[in-house]
């Protein structure tokens, strides 16, 4: 949460604003934020009046989103995106925002991720998958670099591991008492024609492709990979 502060609620506000009308999906329609961190798209999809679920795996995150000034309105779940505790056709959308997808070491366990959503889509159903653009991370990468927040010295690490078509970064944490916390992300860089692929043998039919979230056609610079999916009726 220190490390991506400029993920706010006014960010999270524009992107569902977007959303909803690119989508054209009226409330009070189920929506399922997955992966949603400390809820900040859940809370604006509640403001739209969707019924709104959240699921992820971080117990911090999911208590940060109880926290004054989200809704108690939003169904919040601690939970496994391979192997998700809903219901088949349960939702009439689903979200995997901010590179939330791509984080398994296997392939095929991605493949499950879609799998499940195909599942607990609703015919008919929209699947939203928020992606970085793997192009531009492989151009536009910055090995190394230091960072200061909330008084505390940070440095980050990135790097590709070409064998292994991932992107990898490394982030430590220097606290004021001396300790040093470290984290690590690894993301594979799973191209746009790949994820198309994924998605349609999983019931998935692209509709879209967005570069970013005012509705701008994806190119090969664009700074996201934003996909429409809807599940086959």
């Amino acid at each position: 949460m220190q490390l991506y502060q400029h993920r706010s609620a006014g960010e999270a506000e524009r992107t569902i604003a977007w959303l909803v009308g690119a989508i054209g999906l009226s409330p009070p329609a189920k929506v399922l934020d997955l992966a949603c961190g400390n809820g900040r798209h859940s809370v604006e999809l509640e403001k739209w009046g969707f019924t709104t679920y959240g699921l992820d795996l971080s117990w911090p995150l999911l208590i940060n989103a109880d926290s004054p000034g989200n809704s108690s309105g939003i169904v919040r779940t601690r939970g496994d995106m391979r192997c998700l505790p809903f219901a088949d056709g349960s939702f009439n959308l689903i979200l995997s925002l901010f590179t939330s997808f791509g984080y398994f070491s296997l392939p095929e366990e991605d493949n499950k991720v879609l799998g499940e959503v195909s599942r607990c889509l609703s015919g008919g159903g929209f699947y939203v998958l928020d992606f970085l653009n793997a192009t531009v991370v492989r151009e536009e990468i910055i090995p190394s670099e230091e960072a200061e927040i909330d008084g505390k010295k940070v440095d980050i690490l990135r790097w590709v591991d070409d064998r292994n078509e991932r992107i990898e970064k490394r982030i430590l944490i220097h606290e004021r008492d001396g300790a040093l916390r470290e984290y690590r992300e690894s993301v594979r860089l799973y191209s746009r024609d790949k994820l198309i692929d994924m998605m349609n043998a999983a019931g998935i039919s692209v509709k879209s492709v967005y570069g970013d979230y005012t509705g701008s056609a994806f190119e090969d610079n664009s700074p996201r990979l934003i996909i429409i999916g809807r599940k086959n009726a």
